[in-house]
C-alpha cells in the first residue's frame, strides 16, 4: 500500500485557509500533521480530510493530525507541549498488513519565552520522545513535524539515532542535499532545515517540498510503500 504523509507548520494561524484547502485537494495526503494550527485553518483542513483530531489554538500551541480514513488519534505526553499519535489499523485502512503509527511533534523554539527555561524544556521534550520510542518499539512508524532543530543540533540527533531521516536519505540517494524548510517570514529564502520526517519500516518512493501560502515554513510530503 502507498501512504502519503504531509507535515506543515502553519505559522501561528497565518497560513491562508483557502489556499491550504486547495493545496490539500491537489496533494491528496492520507495523513496530515500540522503545527501552529488556528481555527480557520482547522476548518479548511477538515473540509478535505474529515477524520483524525485537530485542536486549534489562538497561540503557537495548536496541533493535530488529519486523516483520509478513520484512526485512533491521541496525545503523546511530552513536556509543556504534547505530541500527537495516530494509529492506522489494517481493518480501517485497506491495503495495510500491519498497524502504522504516525507521530506529530513540535519541539519548543529556542527563543520561546520564558527564555531561562527554554533550553531545559526542549531537552525534556526530546528526551521524552526518545524514551517513548525506546520503550515502544514499532516496525512501521513515522515521526514528523517541526523539531526547531537542524541536523547539527542535539534534538535532531537524538531522533536520528533511532529512526531514519527519510528526507535526507532520499536526497542523498540522488547526490543532492535536503532543502531548508524555514525562513524568517512568508516568501523569504529558506535558511534552516528544521522540519523533518523520520521513519522505521517501509520504502520511500518520493519526497516533495511545497510552499504553504502565508507560512514561514515549507511543507514536506513523503510517499511510502508499506
Amino acid at each position: 500500500m502507498k501512504l502519503r504523509v504531509m507535515t506543515a507548520n502553519l505559522w501561528w494561524r497565518k497560513a491562508d485557509p483557502a489556499a491550504l484547502a486547495r493545496c490539500l485537494e491537489a496533494v491528496e495526503p492520507d495523513v496530515l500533521a500540522v503545527q501552529e494550527l488556528g481555527h480557520e485553518q482547522a476548518e479548511a483542513i477538515a473540509s478535505v480530510l474529515p477524520h483524525g483530531r485537530l485542536e486549534p489554538r489562538l497561540d503557537y500551541e495548536g496541533m493535530g493530525i488529519a486523516l483520509r480514513r478513520p484512526a485512533e488519534v491521541n496525545p503523546l505526553s511530552l513536556e509543556r507541549r504534547n505530541g500527537w499519535l495516530a494509529r492506522l489499523a489494517p481493518e480501517l485502512w485497506p491495503g495495510l498488513d500491519r498497524e502504522v503509527e504516525v507521530v506529530n511533534v513540535h519541539v519548543l523554539a529556542p527563543h520561546a519565552f520564558p527564555f531561562w527555561r527554554t533550553l531545559q524544556t526542549r531537552r525534556d521534550q526530546v528526551r521524552g520522545l526518545a524514551r517513548w520510542l525506546d520503550e515502544n518499539p514499532h516496525a512501521a512508524r513515522v515521526v514528523c513535524g517541526d523539531l526547531n532543530a537542524t541536523p547539527a543540533w542535539p534534538a535532531y540527533r537524538r531522533i536520528a539515532e533511532r529512526l531514519t531521516d527519510v528526507v535526507h536519505h532520499h536526497a542523498a540517494g540522488s547526490g543532492a542535499r535536503a532543502p531548508r524548510t524555514w525562513g524568517p517570514w512568508h516568501g523569504a529564502p529558506r535558511m534552516l532545515r528544521i522540519d523533518h520526517v523520520f521513519a522505521s519500516g517501509g520504502q520511500v518512493l518520493d519526497v516533495r517540498h511545497l510552499p504553504i501560502a502565508g507560512s514561514d515554513h515549507t511543507a514536506l510530503v513523503v510517499d511510502f510503500e508499506l
